[in-house]
């Protein structure tokens, strides 16, 4: 069995808290004709690097029915920076266009398979997982970005076709699991090909 979600599988659910004070879980979302759940944090670099061209990403797709939701999965042990008063300070300073999740526990990153920061999953109307892995090809530094895979897929989906490319390496910091070294990834995810 692989670590991370695999094509056509279900959205596991959730019930975490966000910076906006409310608790959500999957069934909120059930009006989204594309949910695009994404693992990402307050520090690394590619996140930081790449964020500003998700907002546009997801302010290009609101109008169609597209809810993009972040889930910060990182462990505050392993990164004070990443902890839940830091993210209501960035959605503060930032405004993205996205809720912001906080999965103090890492039972639901555990239960998509996230490999990184960021790390996107795209579902469709049935929340059958129809493209996974990078938002674009260098997140690090947008501006010699050449592939939007993120945008790309979110366009053939929407337009009734069938997304060309629907599996890459997502490109970014590893989660910061609890009671691990910074650099450790589950072991079954260091086997994955993409």
């Amino acid at each position: 069995m692989s670590f991370t979600l695999q094509l056509g599988d279900k959205a596991p659910d959730f019930k975490l808290p966000a910076t906006d004070g409310t608790t959500y879980q999957l069934s909120d979302f059930k009006d989204a004709k594309v949910l695009v759940v994404f693992f990402t944090c307050n520090h690394c670099p590619y996140v930081i690097g790449s964020d500003e061209v998700t907002r546009q990403t997801a302010d290009k797709f609101a109008s169609q029915g597209v809810k993009f939701v972040g889930i910060n999965s990182n462990s505050k042990n392993t990164y004070p920076e990443d902890d839940f008063d830091h993210m209501v300070s960035r959605m503060a300073e930032h405004r993205f266009p996205w809720l912001y999740l906080y999965d103090e526990s890492q039972q639901v990153a555990m239960a998509y398979g996230a490999l990184r920061t960021p790390h996107f999953y795209v579902f469709d109307q049935e929340r059958n997982l129809i493209y996974t892995g990078r938002g674009v090809d260098n997140p690090r530094e947008t501006s010699k970005m050449k592939v939007n895979d993120l945008e790309r897929a979110l366009e053939e989906h929407l337009a009734g076709k069938a997304v060309r490319v629907p599996l890459t390496n997502p490109i970014g910091c590893n989660v910061k699991w609890d009671g691990q070294d910074a650099h450790w990834m589950p072991p079954d995810a260091c086997d994955l090909v993409f």
